[in-house]
Order: structure tokens, then C-alpha cells, then sequence
């Protein structure tokens, strides 16, 4: 069986577009759609069911697709099983993480990645939005946050401390928060991943649980830029992890912090790549300063 045919087939099952797979692939679209056809040909039953809208997988080729994804791990590992100089991992790592992150704590040190393995070509995509690690090909994935059952492998590397921020011309305009009392006199920027939504208020830890003192504020933003935007700009008080850099914000309220939030890396299969270990090894270790377990 042609080894090319089961990538070409799982790139298309894995982004259910025959044109997305041929661009990712850098194949015509054409080459990509008789490929797949061949295939199922010598298998002998359909693999996709196609409409002029959509292309998904038939059940067979739920099942073949699961099978080819673990064949095509397999040889890329066989492909590299003597190679023991870290410069011989090759091929391509797409990648996916939370836009402060990348900005400010990855990028500046991702030169010592590419020196130590000069033949992966990174696809580095930083973005707010959850991706779709499976549909949109990806490798690999960074979510803050409590993880929802997706089916993807999860391994977390520790959590970041929460931090309260204010502007001083914000703490200047309206005074500096001491208790959870005074909140009451202040507003809180609220930040919800769909607009329309609110965040339920003020987020502090009791020593027991979580809870929540709601809070008025007049702007809601969808994304950690304009939220830290927000709060330079002087509209209200945030809480972020210690992480972002805060450009002359003044913590506020550090007894009254929310819980740390977890962070992951999640993958679609077990059987990861020396790449894509050499990848997360990579970057738990330059993550690992800023967070706690």
C-alpha cells in the first residue's frame, strides 16, 4: 500500500476538505482527490462520504483512519530509530498556544529550538481561540484552563499563579482595593470567550473553594490583548497569570487572588513523534519557571 496514499487520506479525514488538504500537502487538488479514490478502490469501500458541502468519514473510514494514523507514527518513529544526534529529527510540527504566551515567553527563547533541530519546519500559530487540534491538523496544542473531555492525550506541566492588576491612573482615579469590600467602588473588566457572556465576577480562592463577588463593569472583550488593553487604558481591574507582562500595571489584592490555572499540552495519539517530544521536553522546560505544580 502506498504510503503517501495513507497521508494524503488522513490529512483530508483529519481537515474533511479535500482543498485544505491539497494547500497543507502543497499538492493540486486534483492529485489529492484521485488518490483518495485509487485508495478506496483497492480497498474496496468507501472512506469518505462526500457532498457538495461537506466530507466526512464513513464508518470504514473512521476505523481505517485510526489504523493509518498509528502505521504512519510508527515509521516516522522506525524512520528515526539510530539517529541518535538531536539535529536528525526532521519534518514538519504544527503548534498552537495562547498569543501573550508565544509573545512573550516563547518566541524570545525559540532560537535554541531551531539551532538544536534545524531540519523541523515549526508552524508556530498563537491565538486566543480554541483551535481544533484534529481538524485543523495540528500537533500539538497549550490550554490554560480546566480541560473539558475531548479525546485528545492531555498532559499537564504545571499551573500559573493568578494575579490582580490595576493601572495607577486607574488606582489614582478611584483608589486602591484593600478588601473584597471594597470592590463594591470599583469595575472589573470582564472577559468572556463568546460575546454576549459575562465572567461571574470577581474570582478569589477561600482556602476551601472557589468563589465568585460579582462585580459591575462597562466592557466586555473576547481576547487577552484587548483585556490587558483595558486595564492600561486605565477602565477597570484585571486578574491574569503571572505571566503577562504587566507594562506599569500595579498588582492589587494579592489575598484575593482565583485558583491557579492548569497548564497542558494536548495530542491527538499516543504514540507522539521523536519531533513532537523533542518538542513538548522543549517546552515544559521553558515554561517550567513560571509556574508552579
Amino acid at each position: 500500500m502506498d504510503l503517501a496514499a495513507l497521508t494524503i487520506y488522513a490529512r483530508v479525514a483529519e481537515l474533511a476538505s479535500f482543498t485544505k488538504a491539497a494547500e497543507q500537502l502543497g499538492l493540486p487538488k486534483a492529485r489529492v482527490s484521485t488518490t483518495v479514490q485509487a485508495l478506496e478502490a483497492e480497498l474496496g469501500t468507501r472512506l469518505l462520504q462526500r457532498t457538495t458541502r461537506s466530507v466526512r468519514m464513513t464508518p470504514d473510514g473512521e476505523a481505517f483512519y485510526e489504523r493509518s494514523k498509528l502505521l504512519l507514527t510508527d515509521l516516522d518513529e522506525l524512520s528515526t530509530l539510530f539517529q541518535q544526534v538531536p539535529t536528525a529529527l526532521s519534518g514538519r510540527l504544527r503548534v498552537d498556544m495562547p498569543t501573550g504566551m508565544a509573545r512573550d515567553v516563547v518566541i524570545p527563547r525559540l532560537g535554541q529550538f531551531l539551532a538544536a533541530h534545524p531540519h523541523i519546519d515549526l508552524e508556530l500559530s498563537s491565538t486566543d481561540r480554541q483551535v481544533d487540534l484534529v481538524s485543523e491538523g495540528f500537533d500539538c496544542v497549550v490550554r490554560v484552563g480546566v480541560l473539558h473531555d475531548s479525546g485528545l492525550i492531555a498532559r499537564q506541566i504545571g499551573r500559573y499563579p493568578m494575579v490582580n492588576y490595576a493601572s495607577p491612573a486607574y488606582l489614582q482615579a478611584h483608589g486602591t482595593p484593600l478588601t473584597l469590600d471594597d470592590l463594591d467602588r470599583h469595575h472589573l473588566i470582564h472577559y468572556a470567550s463568546t460575546m454576549g457572556n459575562k465572567s461571574p465576577g470577581w474570582e478569589y480562592f477561600d482556602g476551601t473553594r472557589r468563589r465568585f463577588k460579582p462585580m459591575r463593569g462597562a466592557i466586555t472583550v473576547d481576547n487577552a490583548q484587548s483585556y490587558q488593553a483595558a486595564c492600561i487604558a486605565g477602565l477597570g481591574l484585571i486578574q491574569v497569570p503571572a505571566m503577562v507582562n504587566p507594562q506599569g500595571l500595579v498588582e492589587v489584592l494579592p489575598a484575593f487572588v482565583a485558583e491557579p490555572m492548569p497548564v497542558s499540552l494536548l495530542y491527538a495519539h499516543r504514540a507522539a513523534s521523536k519531533r513532537l517530544q523533542a518538542w513538548m521536553a522543549w517546552l515544559a522546560e521553558v515554561l517550567a519557571p513560571r509556574l508552579i505544580d
